[in-house]
């Protein structure tokens, strides 16, 4: 019996096709965010899951036993917003840098943007640095 892949995996495909995903000026966004995002992480981008552009890779284990890998930094641009993976509770862990944010919606671990130039850039930046370094501690042996 084949051996059932995780969803969240490196695919292979080509990241300009999913940069695609984000039309009209979304795209320069999509862009703009790829930059951001090499630059912190120094990592190269890989497609993750068909639709997530991701940089680095982590290995985590809960202690239920349950793990896998994940990309240590990611997002997802698309038509109608990006989506930005940070820290689970991330507005519990820094309300500071979300209160100066600039106009966005939240989620657990996600940060969704529709437009780049409604953010405050350096914000944005200090927000994938603290997720990187946290991810990187909670996880790293």
């Amino acid at each position: 019996m084949a051996t059932k892949q995780p969803a969240m995996r490196p695919t292979g495909e080509p990241v300009d096709d999913v940069l695609d995903r984000a039309g009209g000026p979304r795209r320069a966004e999509a862009d703009r965010l790829l930059e951001i995002f090499a630059e912190i992480s120094g990592e190269a981008p890989v497609v993750w899951a068909s639709r997530i552009i991701g940089f680095g890779e982590i290995e985590y284990r809960y202690e239920s036993g349950h793990g896998g890998t994940m990309p240590v930094l990611a997002y997802s641009p698309a038509a109608r917003q990006h989506t930005i993976y940070l820290t689970g509770d991330y507005e519990e862990h820094w309300p500071d840098l979300v209160s100066r944010l600039g106009k966005h919606r939240s989620g657990i671990s996600c940060l969704y943007l529709t437009r780049l130039s409604d953010v405050d850039e350096p914000v944005l930046r200090e927000l994938l640095e603290r997720t990187r370094d946290h991810t990187l501690a909670e996880w790293s042996d």
